[in-house]
């Protein structure tokens, strides 16, 4: 084995957006910062996939001043966020100069790596990401390629190797294997890793998976016999279900081997200590639904990731339709094959997960079809692994129908997006991340910043009277 792993800790990110849809507010966490700041981690991700969405719409935190407390208290660790390419972190694709300027605000702001994916690994989709982290670097960052991993007839080891031969060549300084569905098994952990490997040479190779199916501490167990660099763990307290394997655990073992993880122990349990109570909070309220804690090997047939399980059963439960689970689970496989083979990955996984929940409510296949399939469909979103059902393709485009290839190319780098967020937001905007926050998700923005201004006025009021 290797002598030295290290070990991203995901419960500020993925471990909450898997377990609890994203539900953690600053608050929560906002006490041990300062220690986790000692812990030794490889970085912590804290910010990027469902948070920024999450902040605006259910904490009522602007997600940028969350990302600069998160700097302020831990100055020595990289933060790390994970981002989806040209859809940064919303569900259509922007225009290059709104990504350019969000990748410049998240450097500015704190982050020091950027996990940058596609959800159809359609490479030109992060082409601008990744060019512009590169332009704002500064000593700390760091552009990790990162690929969207699944198994379908057209996903084999010798595909995702020459993947990741792109986008080393791309310039990109690490790669991450994202099997966000946790269904990559042991061998095929091997076989990755040791064909990467044997292909890349010392590019730095992170595996992130998930316990939802209980092959994670075997997975990730082999690929560090087969050389994997990094690994994605989460406190022990938010691990295992649809979040990450245990990062004491991991710890422990790797220890027994003799692999360095630089982690210092005494701190990671302590953090593991602060979220105990957080946890049994979660559970209590009804956040932390049993579903999500569990083991289910059916996930290695229709391949859901923890987070699209965890939305799927708040949607359900919200519709009183938790009784169609079991039937929109069994559903998701075949909406998949229609589609063409995409990853289950943010926007893919609600895309198809929503279909499927349709398709199971209305009692009758496509009956109803949602606009970001059709949208999927007319090519908004990229290239499709496979080739997607005819029928379908001809119900939704017309007979004859194909789709179009939508990238928005640099020419199309007009600041329209912009314009249109100062017209709408007018004294609203305090700052660009502002602005950003509008042009990503603009209605959960606008009740924001309204909430904002009304509290900054009560405040100015409350100084008056004062006085």
């Amino acid at each position: 084995m290797k002598k030295t792993v290290r070990i991203t800790e995901t419960v500020l990110r993925d471990s909450q957006q898997s377990l609890i849809a994203t539900r953690m507010p600053f608050a929560d966490f906002e006490g041990i910062l300062p220690e986790m700041d000692k812990a030794g981690y490889y970085s912590v991700e804290c910010w990027g996939g469902a948070t920024f969405d999450s902040c605006l719409r259910y904490l009522d935190e602007d997600p940028w001043e969350r990302l600069r407390k998160i700097r302020a208290a831990m100055p020595n660790t990289r933060l790390q966020m994970l981002l989806r390419g040209q859809n940064l972190l919303g569900y259509k694709h922007s225009h290059d100069d709104v990504v350019e300027k969000f990748v410049q605000l998240s450097i500015k702001n704190g982050i020091d790596v950027i996990r940058i994916f596609d959800a159809l690994n359609d490479f030109r989709n992060i082409k601008t990401a990744l060019e512009a982290t590169k332009k704002y670097a500064n000593k700390r960052t760091i552009a990790s390629g990162c690929i969207s991993y699944t198994q379908s007839p057209v996903h084999t080891v010798e595909k995702y190797v020459e993947m990741c031969k792109e986008l080393k060549e791309m310039g990109f300084e690490t790669i991450c294997l994202k099997d966000m569905a946790g269904t990559m098994s042991p061998w095929e952990a091997e076989h990755l890793i040791k064909g990467i490997k044997d292909a890349l040479g010392d590019t730095p190779i992170i595996l992130h998976t998930h316990c939802t199916t209980g092959m994670a501490y075997m997975t990730l167990t082999k690929a560090i016999e087969s050389g994997v660099d990094v690994i994605d763990c989460a406190t022990s307290a938010m691990s295992n279900g649809t979040s990450q394997p245990a990062t004491e655990t991991m710890f422990y073992a790797l220890a027994q081997y003799g692999i360095d993880t630089g982690l210092n122990e005494d701190v990671i349990n302590k953090v593991n200590d602060h979220f105990k109570p957080m946890k049994q909070k979660y559970i209590d309220s009804g956040l932390l639904n049993p579903k999500s804690m569990g083991t289910d090997s059916q996930a290695l047939v229709y391949k859901v990731p923890g987070g699209m399980l965890s939305n799927m059963i708040a949607n359900l439960k919200d519709m009183n339709a938790m009784d169609k689970f079991d039937a929109a689970l069994a559903e998701i496989p075949s909406v998949r094959k229609d589609l063409g083979y995409p990853p289950l990955v943010t926007p893919l996984s609600q895309m198809v997960g929503n279909q499927a929940v349709i398709n199971v409510l209305m009692g009758e296949r496509y009956k109803q079809i949602s606009t970001e399939v059709k949208n999927y469909f007319k090519g908004e979103y990229g290239i499709s692994p496979a080739p997607v059902d005819e029928a379908l393709q001809t119900k939704i485009l017309g007979e004859g129908g194909q789709p179009v290839d939508c990238r928005i190319e640099d020419a199309k780098r007009t600041g329209e997006e912009f314009k249109k967020a100062k017209e709408a937001l007018g004294d609203l905007a305090r700052c660009e991340e502002d602005l950003i926050s509008w042009i990503c998700f603009p209605e959960q923005t606008v009740k924001f910043l309204e909430a904002r201004k009304a509290e900054a006025e009560k405040v100015v009021s409350y100084t008056i009277e004062e006085a």
